[in-house]
């Protein structure tokens, strides 16, 4: 199973210059935020893929303009295909915006998942905006990480956490993928196809 990962920056090779059929071998899309609701929806309309999206810290028009055939999996965990897809999005707290959250408020809303994640037995793929403390985030406080993001991976031991928020030209020289204990960690910034039967190494 291929599945398309994407955050913050809109890929003119999939908008502006797409071509029928550039997708054909993508199952899923896994949106992590910061990206055009009008983007979002041409995907689904152009491959007829579905797309599961959270938002990022900058999504202040998703409210009245969802991405039109997506499915929002904010505090959600959701079956797709047999994949167990749990969805955390938002920043840590910096300017007060909308979509961003204290370590104290991100930890209240995976505590109110630990039902679900029972129930499911786990889960696969964490798909979040901001990144995990100490794992692709940054110096700077606006681009911190999230410490209980890390200790929700340490208990639950998915195969993979997806995010964005930090983007990979802005010279933090952080790399694409990471690993913490059985757990790959991927920025999805702009696009990265993720191959589940040839994962990164």
């Amino acid at each position: 199973m291929k599945l398309l990962l994407l955050s913050d920056k809109e890929c003119e090779y999939l908008w502006d210059y797409y071509q029928p059929g550039r997708l054909k071998d993508i199952d899923v899309i896994l949106s992590c935020g910061d990206l055009s609701s009008k983007y979002l929806s041409f995907l689904v309309t152009m491959t007829g893929k579905p797309l599961f999206y959270v938002h990022g810290n900058h999504d202040k028009t998703y409210d009245l303009h969802p991405p039109e055939g997506c499915e929002c999996i904010e505090d959600r965990l959701v079956n797709v295909r047999g994949l167990r897809i749990l969805g955390l999005g938002g920043s840590i707290l910096y300017s007060g915006g909308p979509h961003q959250y204290t370590e104290a408020q991100m930890a209240w809303r995976i505590r109110r998942l630990r039902l679900r994640l029972w129930r499911a037995g786990g889960v696969d793929i964490v798909v979040t905006h901001s990144p995990m403390e100490g794992y692709g985030d940054a110096e700077d406080f606006a681009h911190q990480g999230f410490a209980s993001l890390r200790e929700l991976v340490d208990k639950y031991h998915p195969q993979y956490l997806v995010h964005g928020h930090v983007h990979v030209n802005y010279g933090f020289n952080i790399p694409r993928v990471l690993h913490r204990d059985g757990t790959t960690i991927i920025n999805a910034y702009e696009r990265y196809v993720l191959d589940l039967d040839d994962p990164p190494g």
